[in-house]
């Protein structure tokens, strides 16, 4: 088969996924999951029921190959910011900013029944080992620089990060996110003044009859 054939078709597939993707991810978002039939996909589509078979067995796979280009797409804005941004501090910033941002713009657009079906998604499992490796990678290139504390190991930080960071879906406007990345921030950096944290499995002895429950160590 002549080259410029065989791209033609390989031009043409991708075109119907992308939009049957799209529509779907459309249909989902304004009409909830389980109102979406793949008649209705083919249909808004622009293609025959039979054609969206022979790309997809159902609306579930249509869904999750969506939610798999979401996610490497995700990830990829978040390595474009890093390495475009200077400065160890300024690039931990940057990406924690930028993934508080997706996080609040995809839990928007996401009713309870499709988050609930997307999390269980295998590519979430991927994406969030890939993104706890960014992160703690940043953390450690930050703690020289003096931009994040050093008495806690940089993969601790990073959970602390995207706990933190994920609960920006759950927020009303773009402000408050941002907010949120200044207070995650400030939990990061070394407190010049104040002690370092003890070990927990080793709790100071105090004077006196503090409760126990009054206690918290710094940065908790």
């Amino acid at each position: 088969m002549p080259k410029l054939w065989t791209e033609t078709i390989d031009a043409h597939r991708a075109a119907v996924r992308d939009a049957v993707l799209k529509t779907t991810a459309a249909l989902v978002a304004e009409h909830g999951l389980t109102s979406v039939t793949m008649s209705r996909i083919a249909k808004d589509s622009g293609i025959g029921r039979a054609t969206l078979y022979k790309y997809f067995p159902d609306v579930e796979s249509i869904l999750l190959a969506w939610h798999e280009r979401q996610i490497g797409h995700h990830l990829d804005h978040l390595v474009e910011v890093r390495d475009r941004t200077e400065g160890a501090g300024e690039r931990l910033e940057a990406v924690l900013r930028a993934f508080a941002l997706i996080s609040h713009e995809s839990r928007r657009h996401h009713d309870g029944g499709l988050a609930a079906f997307l999390h269980r998604d295998q590519q979430v499992t991927e994406a969030q080992r890939r993104l706890h490796g960014m992160i703690k990678d940043l953390l450690a290139e930050a703690v020289p620089t003096g931009d994040v504390r050093d008495d806690i190991a940089p993969d601790e930080l990073a959970g602390y990060c995207l706990h933190a960071l994920t609960a920006a879906g759950g927020l009303p406007a773009t402000a408050a996110v941002h907010r949120l990345v200044t207070v995650t921030l400030a939990g990061l950096r070394p407190d010049p003044t104040g002690p370092a944290l003890q070990d927990s499995t080793h709790p100071p002895h105090h004077q006196g009859h503090h409760s126990a429950h009054g206690h918290h160590p710094a940065g908790s």
